[in-house]
């Protein structure tokens, strides 16, 4: 099973082969684009990610083998990109795991400084909500 460094080395790699942010950013369209739909039981106001300038809800579940499911989805197709980004990272592995690993994948491909500042505040909201759920869930498993 991959871990979350190797994911995060995936991406990293993946993005590296494009020198203009143009082409990144419609790697990240692309990213956004492939991802299947979400579910519209999923798309509630409890859902929704506060801080972020378009719309984006988050929907975390707690598998029986313990790892974190999560799915997302945004209104937004560079938003879309940036969260299908994070899901990929971070979904199917154990909160502690979530919790232990930061996204450096986010520096180190140049996404932070390539965002406007109302899209790095959500990008950052949508890391701090995937970690809270994780904390959630840690607690409820006890450990």
């Amino acid at each position: 099973m991959c871990t979350i460094k190797d994911k995060q080395e995936e991406i990293i790699e993946e993005f590296s082969s494009f020198d203009d942010w143009m082409d990144r950013y419609q790697l990240l369209i692309d990213l956004g684009s492939e991802q299947p739909p979400l579910d519209e039981k999923y798309k509630s106001d409890s859902n929704l990610i506060e801080g972020c300038q378009s719309r984006v809800w988050l929907q975390a579940d707690l598998m029986p083998d313990g790892t974190v499911r999560f799915l997302a989805e945004s209104d937004a197709l560079i938003v879309k990109g940036i969260v299908s980004l994070l899901v990929k990272v971070y979904s199917g592995h154990t909160p502690d795991d979530i919790l232990a690993n930061e996204p450096y994948f986010v520096e180190a491909i140049g996404l932070k400084e390539h965002l406007s500042p109302t899209r790095s505040n959500g990008l950052v909201a949508m890391i701090k909500q995937m970690r809270m759920y994780a904390l959630a869930f840690k607690t409820k498993l006890g450990n």
